[in-house]
């Protein structure tokens, strides 16, 4: 594969993974503006469907290469990722987006966290449990949207199974062949309720195009960047650094969609952030799987 920044043109890790965050941000900012036109399934659809096409275009997998077994670990990655977007987008049509990447970030902090043995780790399950309740419809005053919340919830659960099934993808396939199929299967998964949702209105000329530009934004730009910035930052360092996704998730939701978060919410933001950060660093220091970006 070529990589969108060359090697000439290299960046600094740390400002691969940032630039990385905030294009991965700013791609959710933009697809919630298709809603009106296309809905959230619709503009699943768009996302998904162009994002395989780059990704097949890119790394062109062949099939008759792989076992049975693989290609099943490949459906089941595809239909984590494709209803992890699904649930994704349908929540942050319900909620803010800084709330529902945070809320959203419970998944890959599970996964490191009940990895683990250590009491310590333990912790950092309290502290997003604590976040969680105070962004829940339950605590006092509280006005989200509880469907909202609960989409939100179920996308951390797929990307957790994003996260294991796909340790089990890159074990399988070489370089970005696995990713390409399973895009392929999320995108075959996404399609019909784009179809439902959206009907002819995904084959609008503008519409294509702003689909096209969250494809980009979201999946092949970043995943460039992170590629980029994985070859020489450690993993602690980059699990660390993707952290800070719902923090720019609502840094991206007040300036690009006008979305102000309460004192209540924001405290829930930084406590997920300090427990996902936690994480991090057990997950790294007992080669445990970390918080991974890319989730939105």
């Amino acid at each position: 594969m070529t990589p969108l920044i060359t090697r000439k043109w290299e960046l600094p890790p740390t400002t691969a993974v940032l630039m990385a965050i905030v294009s991965i941000q700013g791609g959710a900012a933009l697809a919630k503006s298709l809603f009106p036109a296309v809905g959230p399934g619709g503009t699943s659809a768009l996302r998904i469907g162009f994002a395989a096409l780059i990704l097949l275009a890119m790394w062109r997998p062949r099939l008759s290469r792989y076992s049975r077994g693989d290609l099943a670990t490949t459906a089941l990655f595809g239909a984590a990722l494709g209803l992890m977007n699904l649930c994704f987008y349908a929540s942050i049509e319900r909620i803010p987006l800084g709330l529902a990447v945070t809320l959203e970030f419970v998944g890959p902090l599970g996964v490191a966290v009940f990895a683990s043995r250590r009491k310590l780790d333990y912790l950092w399950a309290v502290l997003a449990g604590a976040g969680i309740l105070l962004i829940s419809p339950l605590a006092p005053g509280s006005a989200i949207d509880p469907l909202g919340v609960g989409l939100a919830l179920l996308a951390g659960g797929f990307w957790a199974a994003y996260i294991l099934v796909g340790a089990r993808l890159g074990r399988a396939f070489s370089g970005g062949q696995g990713l390409a199929l399973g895009m392929l299967v999320a995108a075959l998964i996404a399609l019909p309720f784009g179809v439902a949702e959206a009907g002819g209105s995904l084959l609008a000329p503008h519409i294509l195009v702003l689909g096209l530009g969250v494809a980009l934004l979201s999946s092949a730009l970043p995943y460039s960047l992170e590629m980029t910035a994985l070859r020489r930052l450690p993993s602690r360092t980059f699990s660390i650094l993707m952290s800070l996704e719902p923090a720019v998730a609502a840094m991206m939701g007040f300036v690009l969609l006008h979305e102000a978060l309460s004192g209540r919410q924001l405290l829930a933001m930084v406590l997920v952030i300090a427990a996902s950060v936690g994480a991090s660093l057990s997950a790294s220091s007992k080669k445990l799987p970390p918080p991974e970006g890319g989730g939105s």
